[in-house]
């Protein structure tokens, strides 16, 4: 887990973005969507439409009685940049000699900074694996647990959860990988295509989708 590459990391960052101008598509009525995160605008149900196609494809790959399920989608900066202050405060309180630059480098294990964030681009996902009633399967941890929460248990290649749990984070991966996405690897749950970490993940030297606004002017045809 040493060889993690963050998503803070300069090697990620420096890439640069040329947005394809792909609209955001709502993921309701085509996917299973879980309403834990749910805002009233519904902005957490929305993704580029490429990526919400590439779930689509990756669903249609998992074995026979295995659903994906979404928790959420795009989330708007001033949400990812109060989500990123918080950790960082909170990890701020359990390492009070820990310098910035390890804060912020620390935070982005788990949110990641608003200069950079997949999420704000409509680029990435996070979602589980349920069965095809609908029943949430044991990943090892909840989706969203801190590496303080779970002692690293949320990192996608953890050895300490299940038999049953890593079997069933194999079969999301291998779903997911096949359509064309790139986990963060210190959160199994989140995936994404076309932002700068994908870029890097791929060896694609550009990013195709940067930070969206929601809703976009053009549906209050403004």
């Amino acid at each position: 887990m040493r060889n993690v590459v963050l998503i803070s990391d300069p090697r990620v960052t420096s890439i640069p973005v040329e947005d394809c101008g792909e609209p955001l598509a709502d993921v309701r009525g085509v996917l299973a969507v879980d309403g834990r995160l749910a805002d009233p605008e519904g902005a957490y149900a929305h993704l580029r439409a490429g990526l919400l196609a590439r779930l689509r494809e990756a669903e249609t790959a998992l074995p026979y009685g295995y659903r994906l399920r979404v928790v959420e989608g795009y989330r708007p900066p001033v949400l990812q940049r109060k989500y990123f202050e918080e950790y960082k405060d909170q990890l701020r309180g359990l390492h009070p000699g820990m310098s910035p630059e390890a804060l912020h480098a620390a935070a982005s294990r788990y949110v990641s900074p608003i200069e950079v964030a997949p999420h704000t681009a409509g680029a990435a996902v996070d979602l589980t694996l349920t069965t095809g009633d609908g029943t949430e399967l044991d990943m090892g941890t909840e989706v969203n647990a801190t590496p303080e929460q779970s002692d690293g248990a949320c990192y996608t290649a953890a050895p300490n959860i299940s038999p049953a749990a890593r079997e069933h984070r194999k079969i999301l991966t291998a779903a997911l990988e096949s359509a064309g996405m790139v986990n963060y690897p210190t959160e199994w749950w989140h995936w994404s295509h076309g932002d700068r970490y994908w870029a890097m993940t791929t060896g694609t030297p550009t990013a195709r989708y940067g930070p969206l606004a929601f809703p976009p002017p053009e549906w209050s045809g403004a």
